[in-house]
């Protein structure tokens, strides 16, 4: 297997997180992740213009989303995860397991809803055009428990245990697409489960916690098939650089070790989202319940103390 790197000296000193971190921007991914910032940022600053609020903690949460590709894609990890089994599980995981989470946090849907203009009447603008994806027969069948968990769990098996994986590692722009699959397929997983956005998919909290732990083990499974294998099993990376003075095999092990990991950590932040959003909609439903009383003007009590007063007359 060529090392090469699409282009770029693959002869890389020995890993450490510092020589990761280093800045080694990607184009495609700068670019998006620029791109996504800038936009919302501008839906948030049309909001506040016109006397609107926008959650900061959302603001928060999407920034760091969005920084969190970067972080993989924009950095030495990038360069290193092109030769390294370990430090691409590291990317493949935070793009297709934290970073959805976090950006779906930020809400990006409802707040380009509320932030692009109505069209006229008879016109169709972008705001339209994102309802009729959003109520699409396109985006009910990708965002359905029977499509997104079969397809979560194909991005690693039908990826990495099939000549596919070694095939797109070959290009730049199969990296590239197999790394934006990988986002893509968090999105459109995790997406009905947190239940921030609107969807065509929104199911209850029980269920959104039962789709959540039906892809989940299948990571944890893959992690340690990786780690218990006696042999390399991706071509891409049996023979890494002699001047990062590692063991495949022990990468590979290494790798297993990560996916297996960090299965763990999502479904930590989303059961802890769950909880939050359940509680907030409980109170929610309280507080509705109240004001309803409140105007029927406890109609429900007096209607009982009626009885009760008939009953007594009845007695006499």
């Amino acid at each position: 297997m060529d090392h090469s790197g699409h282009g770029m000296n693959m002869d890389l000193p020995p890993f450490t997180l510092e020589r990761g971190l280093q800045f080694s921007p990607d184009a495609f991914f700068l670019i998006g992740c620029l791109l996504a910032l800038g936009l919302y940022g501008y839906g948030v600053l049309r909001l506040r213009r016109r006397g609107d609020a926008w959650p900061v903690g959302r603001t928060v949460f999407f920034f760091i989303g969005v920084l969190s590709v970067a972080l993989v894609m924009c950095t030495k990890l990038n360069d290193y995860g092109m030769v390294m089994f370990s430090v691409h599980m590291v990317q493949h995981m935070v793009i297709s397991m934290l970073s959805p989470i976090l950006v779906l946090l930020g809400a990006p849907v409802t707040l380009a809803l509320r932030a692009l203009p109505v069209a006229g009447r008879g016109r169709t603008g972008p705001r339209e055009l994102l309802l009729m994806l959003l109520h699409s027969r396109y985006m009910r069948v990708i965002t359905h428990p029977v499509f997104t968990i079969p397809m979560f769990i194909a991005s690693l098996y039908a990826l990495y245990f099939t000549p596919l994986f070694d095939f797109l590692m070959e290009s730049k722009t199969g990296h590239i697409a197999m790394m934006v699959h990988f986002l893509a397929v968090g999105l459109v997983f995790f997406w009905p489960i947190m239940g921030v956005d609107p969807g065509p998919h929104r199911p209850g909290y029980v269920m959104r916690m039962l789709e959540l732990f039906a892809g989940m083990p299948f990571h944890a499974f893959f992690g340690i098939a990786l780690m218990m294998a006696t042999t390399p099993m991706i071509d891409t990376y049996k023979n890494p650089p002699a001047s990062l003075g590692i063991d495949a095999l022990s990468d590979q092990s290494a790798a297993g070790g990560i996916a297996w990991a960090f299965s763990e950590i999502p479904s930590v932040l989303v059961l802890i989202a769950l909880v939050f959003q359940w509680y907030r909609s409980e109170q929610r439903a309280a507080r509705r319940s109240d004001r309803a009383e409140e105007r029927n003007g406890d109609q429900e009590l007096q209607a009982y103390n009626a009885y009760l007063a008939s009953l007594q007359a009845r007695g006499r």
